[in-house]
């Protein structure tokens, strides 16, 4: 039986990074994935660019059933140091919308950069190899029987994932060992991820499928995005719908702003001054897409003059458009979710080593566990985060 001081089950952004952090420190370190290649998830990130950190990220750009437990990771392994790392190895990047960071050529290169860091490290990588079974000895090893023969460690490190995109090889591998060893497991389900509409009202938006529009998306519980939203054959999507579907839960509904930066009551005033017998057709399609206009309202009250519209039908019209709420059908689950929420309880956890305080020796990292961020970088930038903090503890 072969014996490492360190092996990590995973072989993506938090894997790698642990990876090369521990072998730095002189541990002899084995990364082990049933994949045919490292990193794939962050080979298509970003639309194949990996949106890899942000600018700006803060522990409230996190959901956790534990507010405070990211704040450790985070100040100890800020975006900064990340961001000079890619420096290091020259890659070249841009910044987006609100600090999100990206490659100018190719996310292959953040994949090159880990696998080049873990190889200066003298980490051992291992793919197409599954694990079918995992137990604890009583002098405290871990020993592992995988498909490639067994294996035994001081220090086990989960890096598993969670389930979006099960196209990848996403599995639930990581939750069962939590439960195997006693862990508890916060109920999971797709984030970051487009919503679904209901049979009849995908009748009447179908057609404007590829329409993007300002806005501001609310919901239930008060928080709100001011991004982009996209009209889809399925339904809803574009960031601020992925950014509120983290905070959305079945059954409930999200107010649309159509105009966040503008207030169409004061825009209808001074249009009617100016222009009284202009259609309210014309009037709205000057800030909205006219396909869009004409789906949402009635042919016959488009039709009106401004002068014809009354109070009431001047005031339900601006609460429609600032105002627009819809009880959405799902969303369209793992399949393209970006990111899993819940997973492995983070009281259940060291903050500062990522370590089980049940099990001595074993560790979760990355999107295994019940921290997920925004989009715009920040789940990677948890993923480097809690695979230095692993990484300098095993």
């Amino acid at each position: 039986m072969k014996h490492h001081d360190v092996i990590i089950i995973g072989a993506g952004a938090a894997g790698l990074m642990c990876a090369a952090t521990a072998g730095y420190r002189g541990r002899d370190v084995l990364v082990l994935d049933n994949a045919k290649q490292a990193g794939r998830k962050i080979l298509i990130s970003g639309g194949g660019r990996c949106n890899f950190t942000n600018l700006k990220v803060e522990p409230a750009n996190f959901l956790c059933g534990n507010p405070h437990f990211v704040k450790s990771a985070l100040a100890r392994y800020p975006s900064q140091q990340f961001i000079e790392l890619v420096e290091r190895h020259g890659i070249e990047y841009h910044e987006r919308d609100h600090g999100q960071l990206f490659c100018n050529d190719s996310a292959k290169e953040i994949v090159t950069m880990l696998l080049t860091e873990c190889e200066w490290a003298g980490v051992t990588i291992k793919l197409r190899t599954d694990i079918l079974a995992v137990k604890k000895t009583e002098a405290g090893r871990f020993e592992l029987n995988t498909s490639n023969g067994e294996l035994s460690c001081d220090s086990l490190v989960i890096a598993t994932g969670g389930l979006s995109m099960p196209k990848l090889g996403a599995t639930p591998y990581g939750y069962q060992l939590a439960e195997q060893f006693g862990l508890k497991v916060l109920p999971t389900h797709a984030g970051l991820v487009p919503f679904t509409w209901h049979s009849e009202d995908k009748i009447r938006f179908e057609p404007l499928s590829g329409i993007a529009v300002p806005s501001r998306i609310t919901a239930k519980d008060g928080t709100a995005f001011s991004e982009a939203l996209l009209f889809t054959h399925r339904g809803l999507s574009g960031p601020a719908i992925l950014q509120i579907s983290n905070y959305w839960k079945a059954g409930e509904t999200i107010e649309i702003d159509l105009l966040p930066n503008m207030d169409l009551a004061q825009l209808l005033e001074q249009q009617f001054a100016a222009h009284p017998k202009q259609s309210l057709r014309n009037t709205l399609s000057q800030w909205l897409p006219k396909r869009l206009v004409e789906v949402l309202f009635d042919e016959a009250l488009l039709n009106k003059a401004l002068n014809q519209l009354v109070h009431a039908e001047r005031a339900k019209l601006v609460d429609d458009i600032h105002r627009w709420t819809l009880l959405m059908n799902g969303t369209e689950g793992y399949r393209t979710a970006e990111v899993t929420l819940g997973g492995i309880d983070s009281h259940e956890l060291s903050s500062k080593t990522m370590e089980a305080s049940k099990v001595a020796g074993l560790y979760f990292i990355g999107e295994v566990m019940d921290v997920s961020g925004w989009l715009g970088g920040f789940n990677f930038q948890w993923a480097w985060a809690s695979g230095v903090a692993a990484g300098q503890a095993v």
